[in-house]
């Protein structure tokens, strides 16, 4: 059985120089690799991810109509 031990691992060397990244900094490189990631999963998927933003697309529609029917009230009957 092999046991790593204590401090048996140096950790990297952090360059002195650079500064700490402020939170909107870390937050677009985030996004930046996602975006990336999910890019790269189109291009390796197509009809999956066309499948998915279909999907996406008919919920989002759905909410919205049934937002619109429950928020609207009587439309159809004032024309009548």
């Amino acid at each position: 059985m092999v046991t790593d031990t204590p401090g048996s691992e140096t950790p990297a060397p952090k360059p002195e120089a650079e500064e700490p990244k402020s939170f909107l900094e870390q937050a677009q490189e985030a996004i930046e690799d996602a975006f990336e990631a999910t890019v790269e999963t189109v291009k390796e998927h197509p009809v999956a991810s066309a499948a998915i933003a279909a999907g996406a697309a008919a919920a989002i529609g759905g909410a919205v109509f049934a937002a619109s029917k429950l928020l609207g009230g009587d439309d159809e009957a004032d024309k009548g």
